[in-house]
């Protein structure tokens, strides 16, 4: 008896040691698992594969935190890691802005991987995060933004003078200087905002269109407006993170590549999709004339680039730099 004691004494101590040394956190998302967050999702599963399920991630789609407020929710620990976009809050990470500013020359995911990643790893930027005791990890790299709406195409630069669209960031300034009216609502509320007339048309990637449903109600879409994207990092709480082992530190970091990658197939695959959907919603596919897309780049790329790197200098930040790293990482590249 005294055996099967001492045994089921030495059993539990195990039991409890080997629960005291997992490492479980949270993770603040919204919306719905779609395209946007397959890497934070394959990013716990090759993180609990590689630890034999001693560290884990719970993945929450708003169940933590309001998307604007999850920089805020990192900062003080309230979650270990989070996603959010850059325009949300462009007072609380400006230097991360330089990849919001319209007309930039990304073409592709695996270009927008490139740039967002060259940005995270500069110290001017590292230092901005710091602040918010946020450690940038990998980025959710989306495709140019183009628009959906209702009624008669918005086709001209004309046509969309007055015209209140959905959008945010870099995007939201270069609508704002053809004379559209930009407004921020989250992805979130785009839906009834489009569906109550708040606004007549939303800029987003494919993927947004799908998954907050804007699609359902456009009659048109803008195959080739291009204006720019928003970025979206993925952060962790830098507490978190140093707390981790070495062993799980590093099944944290050797995942990023992969997840991303992941992430890349994913997209692709939603992309091949894209044409079949707008012929099965009726949804027109709308092509801007070439010198109409021109005097949109003449108006917005350039005033409001400078105007970027201005208002970054005066506030500290290695403006031009930043922006020089973008385009010198697009050039490596190519």
């Amino acid at each position: 008896m005294k055996l099967l004691t001492k045994a089921g004494i030495a059993a539990l101590s195990i039991a409890f040691a080997t629960e005291g040394m997992a490492t479980e956190w949270n993770v603040s998302v919204w919306g719905k698992r779609r395209a946007f967050t397959e890497h934070v999702e394959k990013l716990a599963e090759l993180v609990s594969e590689k630890t034999d399920g001693a560290f884990t991630m719970n993945i929450s789609y708003g169940g933590l935190s309001k998307n604007r407020e999850n920089l805020d929710g990192i900062s003080i620990g309230a979650f270990e890691m989070a996603q959010f976009c850059a325009g949300y809050h462009r007072d609380k990470n400006p230097s991360i802005t330089v990849l919001e500013l319209p007309f930039l020359g990304v073409n592709t995911l695996e270009e927008e991987v490139a740039v967002s990643h060259a940005v995270y790893g500069h110290p001017a930027v590292q230092a901005d995060l710091a602040r918010w005791n946020a450690k940038l990890l990998m980025t959710s790299p989306m495709p140019q933004y183009n628009i959906v709406g209702r009624g008669d195409p918005r086709d001209t630069l004309d046509k969309m003078d007055g015209m209140r669209v959905r959008a945010t960031g870099g995007i939201g300034k270069a609508f704002e200087a053809v004379g559209a009216v930009p407004t921020s609502v989250t992805a979130t509320e785009t839906y009834n905002a489009m569906e109550s007339g708040v606004v007549d048309t939303v800029a987003f990637a494919q993927h947004a269109h799908f998954a907050f449903r804007t699609i359902d109600q456009a009659e048109w879409w803008t195959a080739n407006l291009n204006p720019g994207t928003v970025n979206c990092p993925v952060v962790v709480n830098t507490d978190a993170y140093n707390a981790l082992s070495d062993s799980e530190r590093a099944a944290l970091d050797s995942s990023i590549d992969e997840a991303i990658a992941h992430y890349l197939q994913n997209y692709g695959e939603l992309l091949v999709k894209w044409d079949a959907v707008l012929a099965e919603k009726g949804v027109a596919k709308v092509n801007l004339d070439e010198a109409e897309i021109a005097k949109f780049r003449a108006m917005a790329a350039d005033p409001i680039r400078e105007q970027w790197i201005a208002d970054m200098t005066a506030q500290g930040l290695p403006a031009q730099e930043l922006y020089d790293l973008v385009q010198s990482t697009l050039a490596s590249l190519r």
